[in-house]
């Protein structure tokens, strides 16, 4: 039989997770509507840059929601290696375990792209935010076409003027735990532009915010941590390599790192 002791501390707990799940959507609804709607819209219509300016926000905005979870889940702890946030003009590629991954990675680099499922662009508010932010649809086809064609074009200048493109690119694991293929957008991305490749590993998010759940794990003691597992810089301009050699050589980096 459990003691009352314990019944108390359970239900405690279950009142904690869910009073910080509460502040964390509080933050995302109200946050949004009456700290950063006026931002976005400066933003929007009197920034002399945008999408750099709506980046920002979306850093800044993604920012305060970690300070929130460090004050109220105080057990969990974020390190993120300097070599990380020193990372410019990239391709990144990082393994995914909890929808906070993108939003960490939001975070750590106030210039950036990244690929979005189609369906946020079905959402109005989301559209606007992710468009003018330089986000791609993750298919370019039917009414995406467009859209993929310009964020491509414009891929280029973003990356040679510091912005990173982050991609957390699937079927990178098996079930049986070996890495898989790759999907090639990012690295003809990083073929197309001649940029670096960078693999990051994030650990432990999904402890705080595990998969299939919509309350917070927020009592466990906890490390997430974002660190560079390895750097892939081709000689573009002598030996240009294939997508499918890139590919290989991520691959490795994987593997080697344990992913």
């Amino acid at each position: 039989m459990w003691s009352c002791s314990g019944i108390i501390n359970d239900t405690a707990g279950w009142l904690i997770d869910r009073f910080v799940t509460l502040a964390c959507w509080a933050w995302f609804i109200f946050g949004f509507v009456f700290c950063f709607s006026a931002p976005y819209t400066v933003a929007a219509f009197l920034a002399r840059d945008p999408e750099t300016a709506t980046q920002r926000l979306n850093s800044r905005f993604f920012a305060i929601l970690f300070a929130i979870l460090k004050i109220l889940a105080p057990s969990h702890k974020i390190h993120i290696d300097q070599d990380v946030t020193a990372i410019r003009s990239s391709v990144i590629l990082c393994n995914h375990l909890s929808y906070l991954d993108p939003l960490l990675l939001i975070t750590t680099f106030p210039r950036h792209r990244t690929i979005v499922k189609p369906r946020f662009f079905s959402i109005p508010i989301f559209r606007r935010v992710i468009t003018r932010a330089g986000y791609l649809p993750a298919s370019g086809e039917g009414r995406f076409s467009r859209l993929m064609l310009q964020q491509i074009e414009s891929m280029p200048s973003f990356l040679q003027s510091g912005g990173n493109l982050f991609v957390f690119p699937e079927g990178t694991r098996k079930r049986n735990g070996s890495v898989g293929s790759l999907h090639p957008g990012a690295l003809k991305i990083a073929r197309l532009c001649k940029v670096p490749i960078y693999v990051l590993r994030v650990q432990n998010t999904a402890v705080l915010f595990p998969p299939g759940k919509f309350v917070f794990n927020s009592r466990q003691k906890n490390t997430i941590r974002l660190s560079v597992v390895g750097c892939i810089r081709p000689d573009y301009d002598t030996d240009l390599p294939s997508a499918a050699a890139l590919e290989q050589q991520v691959v490795a980096v994987y593997e080697g790192g344990n992913i």
